[in-house]
C-alpha cells in the first residue's frame, strides 16, 4: 500500500505556483506511472511544468522537442550512417566498431539513465496521428534493441512522462485511455498577481495593480485572434518596470502594446476599441 506521504510528493515550487487539482494529476501520473498529458492555451505554464517537477523532485530533465516528422523510433535512438561513411572513405578512427555511430535520443537516454528522470515531451500534437500511440508502445515496453549491434537497453526505473499538447489535433482514444490528463486553466486574478509577485518582487503595487487589470481587459476583447499569455504579461511588465513609468494610469494608451498583441489584427482591434471608448465618453460629456 503506497503511504500518503509520499504520494504527495510535488506541490510546485517557489517559481512555479499551483493548485490542488494540477498537484493532483502529477501526483497521480507519478503513482500510478503513467504519461501525465496536458492540455491548455499557450503561455499557461506546460512546459514549465515538467522543469518544475524536475526541480521539485531534484531529478534530471529531458526535453524532446517533437515536430511533424518525429517519430518514435527517432526517440530511441539514430544510426549516423553519414559519419561512418565520412570515417571509412577519409580514415577517421575506426568506422568498424559500430557503436560509435549510435546516438540515444531523448526516449533512449532516459530508458539508459542510471537513475530516474522526467522526460518531457513537448507538443505531442504537431507529430503524426501514428506517433502517439508507437510512443505509448515503447514506453509500455521500456525497453529496446539497437538493430545494428544487437544490445538491448533496458530501463531500470520508470521515467516521469509529461507530455504536452495544443490542440493541434485530435489525439487517438487509445493513446488517451493510458494517459493520466489535465487541463491548466488560464490563471485568474488573484493567481496571476501571485505570479507576477514571483517575478517581480520590488514592482509597485498600484503598477502591478493597473497592469493586471489593463491585461484581463485586453483578454477580454472580442475577436482577439491571440489573447496574451502569461509570460507576454511578465515580459509587459518588465519594459514597464524598466522604463520608468511614473504614471501608473494604465487605461487606453497602453505603452509597450507590441508585447502583449502579437498579430496586425489584434491591434487594428484595440485601436478600433479605444476609438469606440473615446467616441462614447465624449458623448456623455456633451
Amino acid at each position: 500500500m503506497t503511504n500518503r506521504n509520499q504520494f504527495k510528493k510535488f506541490t510546485g515550487t517557489e517559481k512555479y505556483l499551483t493548485n490542488r487539482s494540477l498537484e493532483s494529476a502529477v501526483n497521480c501520473a507519478i503513482a500510478l506511472e503513467r504519461p501525465l498529458l496536458i492540455k491548455g492555451e499557450p503561455g499557461t505554464g506546460k512546459t514549465l511544468l515538467a522543469e518544475a517537477i524536475a526541480a521539485a523532485l531534484e531529478l534530471p530533465l529531458i526535453h524532446w522537442s517533437v515536430k511533424s516528422t518525429t517519430r518514435a523510433q527517432d526517440g530511441l535512438y539514430l544510426y549516423d550512417t553519414v559519419q561512418r561513411l565520412y570515417d571509412s572513405r577519409f580514415g577517421d578512427g575506426d568506422s568498424k566498431d559500430i557503436k560509435r555511430y549510435i546516438r540515444l535520443g531523448p526516449l533512449g537516454q532516459s530508458f539508459a539513465a542510471p537513475h530516474r528522470v522526467v522526460l518531457l515531451i513537448d507538443e505531442i500534437d504537431k507529430a503524426d496521428i501514428e506517433f502517439p500511440n508507437d510512443l505509448l508502445h515503447e514506453l509500455d515496453r521500456m525497453r529496446f534493441k539497437v538493430l545494428e549491434t544487437g544490445e538491448e537497453v533496458v530501463a531500470k526505473e520508470r521515467p516521469i512522462v509529461v507530455i504536452t499538447s495544443n490542440n493541434e489535433k485530435e489525439l487517438p482514444d487509445a493513446f488517451l485511455r493510458r494517459c493520466i490528463f489535465h487541463f491548466i486553466e488560464f490563471p485568474d486574478a488573484d493567481l496571476m498577481k501571485k505570479i507576477v509577485a514571483v517575478h517581480h518582487p520590488k514592482l509597485d503595487h498600484e503598477l502591478a495593480d493597473q497592469a493586471l487589470a489593463a491585461f484581463y481587459r485586453i483578454r477580454g476583447m472580442d475577436r482577439l485572434r491571440k489573447r496574451p499569455s502569461t509570460s507576454e504579461l511578465i515580459d509587459w511588465i518588465t519594459v514597464l518596470s524598466q522604463s520608468g513609468l511614473s504614471d501608473t494610469r494604465l487605461t487606453e494608451n497602453l505603452p509597450f502594446l507590441g508585447a502583449l498583441l502579437k498579430k496586425e489584427q489584434d491591434h487594428l482591434s484595440f485601436a478600433e476599441l479605444v476609438k469606440t471608448s473615446q467616441t462614447g465618453k465624449r458623448s456623455s460629456n456633451s
